[in-house]
């Protein structure tokens, strides 16, 4: 979708400021791996990492909202019939997930910029997760 393409470019942009901070970033679609591939390289990707073949099934384990594909986007890019809504995972080195956002729309990301002064807060005060109690 053209939102997914402007976010994926935004992303990396700045992945050096990821780096420096020390976040190793992927993207993960549930695209299956030529329509993965294409899209990669069609939108200038090479520096993010990807990964692909997301299951339904494992989107919703991981929270993300599903949808039915309705046709061609604005950028003449059909979508797939069921696919997962974004969603942005910050997990620790212990693998435990430390910030999550998902989306039930294409609209309305979270900004790239926001994300990384959050993250700079989190290291600076070693600030406790959220949301943690069951």
């Amino acid at each position: 979708c053209p939102v997914c393409r402007s976010q994926l470019s935004g992303l990396k942009r700045n992945l050096d400021k990821f780096a420096e901070l020390g976040v190793n970033v992927i993207a993960i679609s549930s695209d299956n791996k030529e329509r993965a591939i294409d899209t990669h390289a069609a939108w200038k990707l090479a520096e993010l990492r990807l990964a692909y073949g997301l299951s339904l099934e494992e989107a919703r384990n991981w929270g993300l909202f599903i949808s039915k594909g309705i046709g061609e986007t604005s950028i003449g890019i059909e979508e797939p019939d069921y696919f997962s809504e974004p969603g942005i995972f910050l997990i620790r080195p212990d693998q435990s997930l430390y910030f999550s956002t998902i989306q039930t729309m294409p609209f309305a990301r979270p900004q790239w910029a926001d994300v990384l002064n959050a993250i700079k807060v989190v290291l600076k005060k070693d600030y406790p997760a959220r949301g943690e109690v069951e």
